[in-house]
């Protein structure tokens, strides 16, 4: 029996608010979370479909993992599942970053949450390897998509390329040399291509266009809610790269350009987007409180996450034209299969962040004794994520009770 609109709203709510609170550890491991709940427990979408959100995704600017809660919203339950599914992702983080905010503003001081989060971290790292194993298998269809993975890889890592243009180069690579293997292109193909093409380019040239007003853009006096709106509007147009790209704005904006927030005030802000769950673009709802009060806060959230509803609203019904065109076909897989490559570069970064230590005895034992339980419980024994975050949370406290500190 086919679910009810308002059935089909309610478990969407109930599911990404859920993401959203328990969505520690950065838009891969958040996408990680997506792909378990939608892909292998409900079954709202083949792994393939879901690969095909991913990859375009990737192309576009904002937060990827909010960015998909938006595209599987849209796809299960219409424009209302669009909205409902963005929005209950990201109201936990928002309501969160709040209330930190206020506790920062009114005592000047940020609550201390390492505890939890030493517990956390390892258990996350656990997530990604499980959802990268079940996303590569079924991305990793030849071998010269493994090359192409295995040549963005050391982009990224060797040449410190950028994600987006290292998507981009692994998706053209495919496309001409998976496409010189088929026959029989449809007369459509060609045209096809060319509007993908057009498309990307328009939505990069547009982004370079927004983020050169906001280097030019004169200095305010007075900071007003449309002034903080329409920056934190700009910044969500061309946000590509995530949050270290945002702490690259918000630096040369807010502080540099025009001084409404301080160093330590802008510190203060990615270190609370960086442990609160959901999407680190709820930093903007932190310095929206800083700068004008709650009214400040609801402006800048919603100026920075508005576009990536008005992204993926443009995008989701193109993708599968895409995947019927034999061109787009082979630049959607390899675009696939890159950001499977991307998210194993993050996947390295965080196990080396999270589990080596500085001096001897150079590995985390706890943390790895925590990473290597939760990946069993999680490939094994298909332990939801969530039990796993809030079980992995109580062991970093316990540990902190002890008197260890890593």
């Amino acid at each position: 029996m086919i679910n009810s609109a308002p059935s089909r709203l309610r478990e969407l709510a109930k599911l990404f608010f859920k993401l959203g609170v328990i969505g520690f550890g950065g838009p891969v491991a958040h996408i990680a979370m997506i792909e378990d709940e939608v892909v292998k427990r409900r079954q709202w979408l083949t792994r393939e479909h879901f690969m095909d959100l991913l990859g375009a995704t990737n192309l576009i600017p904002g937060p990827n993992s909010t960015e998909m809660a938006i595209h599987i919203g849209y796809i299960y339950a219409g424009w209302l599942g669009l909205i409902v599914s963005g929005v209950c992702f990201v109201l936990p983080a928002v309501l969160i970053t709040g209330g930190f905010a206020w506790v920062y503003v009114t005592y000047g001081t940020l609550p201390q949450v390492a505890p939890l989060l030493y517990g956390i971290k390892p258990a996350v790292l656990a997530i990604i390897i499980n959802a990268l194993w079940g996303l590569a298998k079924k991305a990793v269809k030849s071998r010269q998509l493994l090359v192409i993975a295995l040549a963005v890889v050391l982009l990224i890592l060797l040449l410190k390329l950028n994600e987006v243009i290292a998507l981009l180069i692994g998706g053209l690579l495919g496309m001409v040399w998976l496409h010189s293997g088929e026959k029989n292109d449809k007369p459509g193909d060609k045209a096809n291509f060319l509007i993908a093409s057009l498309s990307t380019g328009a939505t990069l040239k547009a982004s370079a266009a927004v983020a050169a007003s906001i280097a030019t853009a004169s200095t305010a006096t007075n900071v007003s809610l449309w002034q903080l709106g329409w920056f934190f509007l700009k910044v969500g147009s061309v946000l590509f790269g995530g949050g270290y790209l945002l702490v690259a704005f918000l630096q040369g904006g807010l502080v540099q350009e025009y001084g409404w927030l301080t160093q330590q005030q802008l510190l203060d802000a990615i270190a609370i987007g960086q442990f609160t769950p959901g999407p680190v673009l709820s930093t903007a709802t932190f310095i929206g409180y800083i700068i004008a009060g709650i009214p400040g806060a609801i402006v800048a959230t919603i100026g920075i996450f508005l576009p990536s509803f008005v992204f993926v609203a443009a995008l989701n019904p193109l993708i599968p034209r895409l995947r019927a065109s034999s061109w787009t076909r082979a630049f959607l897989d390899a675009v696939n299969v890159s950001a499977v490559a991307l998210m194993v570069v993050t996947a390295l970064q965080l196990g080396v962040a999270t589990l080596i230590l500085p001096q001897a005895p150079f590995v985390d034992f706890i943390g790895l004794a925590i990473a290597i339980v939760s990946a069993i419980l999680a490939i094994g024994f298909r332990i939801n994520a969530a039990w796993l975050v809030f079980g992995s949370a109580l062991i970093g406290w316990g540990i902190s009770l002890l008197g260890y500190t890593r």
